[in-house]
């Protein structure tokens, strides 16, 4: 403890630095072991969700079939081509999809030694939390990169690819429009789902409580049926629901969160009042 109180604002510096290098040699490492197969990468997992065949695609196919419903939610042609149109386009996105692949499998390491860093400055209470905490972050995420990957990818590349203002414009997207598309969506749904995290900590300094969730609950539900409306490549109701049911999920785990913070905080004061 007296070793702590004594560091000073560089040696905190410094502290931080070495956990950033670690963590970004993880990176580095599963980036250059991913560059390594990033043929078998391209081929069964950057380009598998623009497959008919893909798991996503036969999931809805059969849930069509079950609710007679199988026009619709059965697909049978994804009408585009992939190019590269740049000299150093598909070197370049063989970098971005091995950096991408090198960040998702090493982010559940890089929370933990960013955690590392912060944990020292927590109240001893505090600091037994910290592995639920790097679980907690990085299962989020996960959950998130799977949801954007088997779900909300496949279905935005259904929508982009079938979509025409005249059939005399033929799709034809770059490989760079392509990978890029890809990545923001599945890195977007890993920091999304780490809504519960963000509303914990709101908690736990008294910016947001549960009943403020409570109160603005109608309002995040139209505001998750429009998100779920814009990215649904088809009006009906059950893409609809696979996009929303999620994200409200989601909004009610928070809710969830933010009520159990918020009763152990109302208690340790309670404590230390009596104390």
């Amino acid at each position: 403890m007296s070793s702590e109180k004594e560091m000073t604002f560089l040696d905190h510096l410094e502290e931080l630095r070495w956990h950033v290098i670690r963590a970004a040699l993880a990176i580095v490492v599963l980036m250059i072991t991913a560059f390594v197969f990033i043929t078998e990468i391209f081929d069964h997992i950057v380009f598998a969700p623009a497959e008919v065949d893909f798991v996503f695609f036969k999931w809805m196919c059969k849930l069509g079939h079950l609710v007679n419903a199988a026009d619709t939610l059965c697909i049978t042609e994804l009408p585009f081509k992939v190019q590269s149109r740049n000299m150093t386009g598909q070197f370049m996105m063989s970098i971005t999809a091995s950096f991408m692949v090198g960040l998702v499998v090493a982010f559940p390491y890089v929370i933990w030694e960013l955690w590392s860093f912060v944990r020292p400055g927590l109240e001893t209470k505090e600091r037994k939390f910290s592995r639920g905490a790097v679980v907690a972050i990085s299962g989020l995420f996960l959950l998130g990169v799977a949801f954007g990957y088997f779900v909300l990818s496949p279905m935005t590349i259904w929508f982009l690819a079938t979509y025409q203002v005249s059939e005399k414009i033929v799709n034809e997207f770059d490989i760079t429009s392509y990978v890029s598309t890809v990545a923001s969506l599945v890195l977007g749904c890993g920091l999304l789902f780490q809504f519960p995290v963000v509303v914990y900590f709101l908690t736990k300094i008294g910016m947001v409580t549960p009943q403020l969730m409570r109160q603005y609950r109608r309002h995040a539900v139209v505001v998750i049926i429009i998100l779920g409306a814009v990215v649904t490549p088809s009006a009906d109701p059950f893409s609809l629901a696979i996009i929303s049911l999620p994200l409200y999920f989601l909004y009610e785990i928070s809710i969830f969160t933010s009520a159990v913070v918020l009763r152990k905080k109302l208690k340790r004061e309670a404590l230390e009042n009596q104390a």
